[in-house]
């Protein structure tokens, strides 16, 4: 269990360079540090191609960094973490099985084996996102905001500690993107994960996150750490209030104004 208010996830001085030593050299994450609690929820925030993503995968343990250090739970980061949920831009369904099985296919797979699935656990987590009654539905039976409420639940079925998240509502439409992030925020709330939140949204990054870390365009690096001063629950009419407008425009200018 997280202990509460104790760094959880340690970045310092992390980078990550491409093709290093070539004429393709391409420096993607220039030495970024900053730190996450136990039980906090952060949004990293930027322009397209600033290296959110690659951040992340080298906190997921899937993309080595060419400097600095990652420690999660007070562990160096040397390979994936069996304790860390993730999600991707795209759900990744395997069209052929169904939403409960979907949600299942991590656990199996990291077990090898198919012997005590949690399935009550899984069908409980669909019915919490709101998907009773399509358990046995197959991908390609599900819209586009269904599935990503399956892609939720297959990060969760494990009970991970870190819950690491790549844009993942970024193809959905406005109205189903409002709807996804209420659905996150309540199982964020119910569960208490701690989170990293890659979006190049701001009204997103300030609506979900208890902090909100500014990258810069590439090579990436932290530009801004804001804590979000609003109390949860959080309603989507938040959002009409001068000062989350406020905060909106304060990251906008720190996106659009930052020196490369």
């Amino acid at each position: 269990m997280n202990a509460a208010g104790a760094d959880y996830v340690i970045v310092d001085r992390l980078s990550k360079v491409y093709n290093e030593g070539t004429r393709q050299r391409v420096e993607a994450v220039a030495p970024s540090s900053f730190t996450v609690k136990a039980g906090e929820f952060v949004a990293l925030l930027g322009p397209s191609g600033c290296g959110k993503s690659t951040l992340l995968m080298m906190i997921a343990g899937l993309d080595a960094p060419s400097a600095g250090r990652i420690e999660v739970a007070g562990r160096a980061m040397t390979a994936p973490r069996a304790e860390t949920g993730i999600m991707f831009q795209d759900p990744t369904l395997l069209p052929w099985k169904s939403a409960l099985d979907n949600v299942l296919f991590p656990f199996l797979a990291a077990q090898r084996q198919a012997a005590n699935p949690p399935v009550d656990r899984a069908a409980a987590l669909l019915d919490e996102v709101g998907l009773r009654g399509f358990h046995d539905h197959k991908p390609r039976q599900l819209s586009g905001g269904m599935r990503q409420r399956v892609a939720i639940c297959r990060a969760l079925v494990y009970e991970p500690d870190l819950l690491l998240m790549d844009e993942p509502f970024s193809a959905l439409d406005a109205i189903t993107r409002d709807e996804m992030n209420l659905v996150l925020m309540k199982m964020w709330q119910d569960h208490r994960h701690t989170a990293l939140f890659v979006t190049h949204s701001i009204r997103e990054a300030v609506y979900l996150a208890d902090r909100v870390l500014v990258m810069s365009r590439r090579p990436g690096r932290i530009v801004e750490d804001i804590r979000i001063p609003f109390a949860r629950p959080r309603g989507l009419e938040i959002g009409e209030t001068v000062e989350f407008n406020k905060i909106c425009g304060h990251l906008r200018g720190k996106i659009e104004h930052v020196p490369h």
